[in-house]
């Protein structure tokens, strides 16, 4: 006989996953214990692991697909030794629901919202070319093709360096990059083709400006010394006294 595994519960308010990636192949055999797939929710992706020992007979769920309810049969276990029974085919409920727009997990859908930035313009690099969580944070410098709340965050908007090319950083580097008025565009990234990550910017130390705002200023313009008074011809001012005949006397010798 075959087991059922099932869509599990892995928070107490889930209903519903998206099936992000299996880990396992039919014909392989697990152990309880072994993890065969990442299950990813609108808040984290988590592995689930194998409860029983046996062989998987058939996956029924491929990996991608989304809104799968708790509980729903996602593969079946043939226990050793024994073989599993014609599994039925797949109900057209247990298909994902066609959604608007490009493929992408709910939690691309949400990192987009929240930062502005249009999915038509991302190239998903997930299963059957669907979006991810790391393909949006990749496009967030991009910024969107609509615009912007007024109240987004500034750490979510495309920083230029000053040729005119894009910083890629991921968004929390570029918080605390904001949160400590760091330029990002002096900042070498160490990530994947260039990416700043948060390391990056907690080791930055920022150089000596090349030249302060005091000394790019103009000094400031001396006024000019004030223009001796011309002197007055024929000498300091006198007035005309007649003499005594003493002071005429002491004025010829």
């Amino acid at each position: 006989m075959a087991l059922d595994i099932k869509m599990p519960a892995l928070s107490p308010t889930m209903e519903e996953g998206t099936l992000a990636k299996w880990l396992v192949k039919v014909g392989d055999t697990v152990s309880s214990g072994d993890i065969m797939a990442e299950i990813e929710t609108d808040k984290a992706t988590m592995e689930f692991e194998a409860v029983d020992e046996g062989v998987i007979a058939e996956i029924l769920i491929e990996a991608g697909t989304e809104n799968v309810k708790v509980g729903a049969v996602i593969a079946r276990l043939a226990i050793e030794g024994e073989e599993a029974a014609p599994a039925p085919a797949p109900t057209p409920a247990a298909a994902a629901p066609a959604e608007d727009g490009p493929s992408a997990t709910p939690t691309a859908r949400k990192l987009a919202e929240q930062n502005g930035v249009d999915l038509a313009s991302v190239t998903g690099t997930g299963p059957k070319g669907k979006i991810t969580k790391e393909d949006v944070e990749a496009a967030i410098p991009a910024g969107s093709s609509t615009p912007t709340p007024a109240a987004a965050p500034a750490a979510a908007a495309a920083v230029l360096e000053a040729n005119g090319e894009r910083v890629i950083a991921s968004p929390l580097a570029k918080r605390i990059a904001a949160d400590k008025g760091i330029d990002l565009a002096q900042v070498k990234g160490s990530g994947p083709n260039g990416r700043i990550v948060k390391d990056d910017v907690e080791n930055f130390i920022p150089s000596a400006a090349t030249s302060s705002p005091a000394a790019s200023a103009s000094a400031p313009t001396v006024a000019p010394a004030a223009a001796p008074a011309p002197a007055i011809e024929g000498g300091a001012p006198f007035a005309e006294e007649k003499l005594s005949g003493v002071r005429k006397v002491i004025a010829r010798r």
